[in-house]
């Protein structure tokens, strides 16, 4: 009786047991996918273009780790006067970059206190015309190059020079990544000015054409009309 009983303890701990294995296998798997994939990630840098709706207001949040440097820029592409309004929000809900109507801006931090950064557009000034705009986001962690010093100092290896090297790199390969993102901004400004131009001037052309015909069918009929000779159906006696 007592091994009967036992084991009667047994087949009832176990679905119990497996149970909060299964619990704790969910929250763990929630808690790692609240992470973004990027977090670990040395350096991040993400490009996107946005259509704005007349009179609309969009917001976009970007998760930014402690210490880690944060910038971000905006350009207008096309629509309308080619500006929006353009306003950056920290991790503490205060607006760190107020809204300001122009055609393009940007903004650094540093040295970030990690979170969730919010950067809104704003076209409620513009009633009828919608904005493309193009954001440029990146977020750099120079204080992972420290981190691989120290790995490299545990080794007994005298790596401070490269060290120093390689963060320089970095910092100017995200300058450049910078540039690169207003060259771009530019060269889609451009494009879209060019064209809205082509599409004017077919425009323009097509209807210039028509008018011409329109101009030379309606002449031509009149100057025909006018040398017209009706004939008479009557014969005189």
């Amino acid at each position: 009786m007592q091994l009967t009983w036992q084991r009667d303890q047994i087949n009832l701990l176990l679905p119990i047991a497996l149970i909060c294995c299964c619990l704790l296998i969910d929250v763990t798997s929630a808690q790692e996918a609240q992470q973004p994939w990027y977090e670990n990630l040395p350096a991040v840098a993400m490009d996107y273009k946005v259509h704005i709706d007349a009179g609309k207001e969009d917001c976009y949040h970007q998760y930014v780790k402690a210490g880690a440097t944060f910038y971000v820029s905006f350009s207008v592409v096309r629509g309308g006067d080619g500006m929006a309004g353009f306003a950056v929000r920290n991790p503490a809900g205060e607006v760190v970059k107020p809204y300001q109507w122009q055609a393009t801006a940007d903004y650094t931090d540093q040295v970030s206190p990690g979170g969730y950064y919010s950067v809104c557009i704003d076209n409620q000034f513009s009633r009828f015309a919608g904005k493309l705009v193009n954001i440029y986001i990146t977020v750099v962690k120079y204080d992972a190059w420290d981190k691989y010093a120290k790995e490299i100092e545990q080794l007994q290896l005298n790596m401070q020079n490269f060290t120093a090297t390689v963060g320089t790199v970095e910092r100017n390969i995200n300058d450049m990544m910078g540039y690169q993102a207003h060259s771009r901004h530019r060269e889609s400004r451009d494009y879209a000015l060019l064209l809205d131009n082509n599409a004017y001037i077919q425009t323009f052309s097509i209807s210039q054409i028509v008018v011409i015909l329109i101009t030379c069918s309606v002449q031509v009929f009149f100057v025909r009309k006018l040398f017209e000779v009706k004939s008479s159906s009557k014969s005189r006696i």
